[in-house]
């Protein structure tokens, strides 16, 4: 069979919507590592703490903490001690994170149309269904 393995397809498609976001992100300094996913989740879910954001996310806890970190030095987030757990920080985002928002959803909103854009809407949403189907196989579930 000479057509390409579907793990070396999702590879080089992973590898292409990095170097779209790399890109594209640059400027707002979010530029790679997901960094962009993490600010998304705070503002989506204030007050979310590191280990819910790892969680929801499927990142490991020193990625996390990493882009947190990053975040926080770039003004976009304000860590703050939980009331009811003092070792545990609730992240918040701050006015400056809003005010980029919509610029980011608008790069994420361009690079699905890039993406799906030889797909009818029936394909798309096969492609969608077949990949979310294929997911939890490769996550041990």
């Amino acid at each position: 069979m000479n057509e390409m393995p579907i793990g070396r397809i999702v590879s080089m498609i992973h590898r292409q919507n990095q170097k779209f976001l790399s890109k594209e992100l640059k400027p707002f300094e979010l530029g790679n590592g997901g960094k962009h996913a993490f600010l998304k989740t705070i503002i989506a879910k204030p007050g979310i703490n590191q280990d819910e954001l790892s969680s929801l996310l499927k990142f490991d806890k020193a990625t996390t903490a990493r882009a947190v970190k990053h975040l926080e030095n770039v003004g976009y987030i304000d860590r703050q001690t939980d009331n009811n757990d003092r070792r545990s920080n609730n992240l918040y985002p701050t006015a400056k994170a809003q005010n980029i928002f919509p610029h980011i959803q608008d790069v994420l909103e361009r690079l699905n149309e890039e993406i799906t854009r030889n797909l009818t809407a029936e394909e798309e949403r096969q492609l969608l269904q077949l990949l979310t189907k294929i997911y939890p196989t490769l996550n041990g579930q």
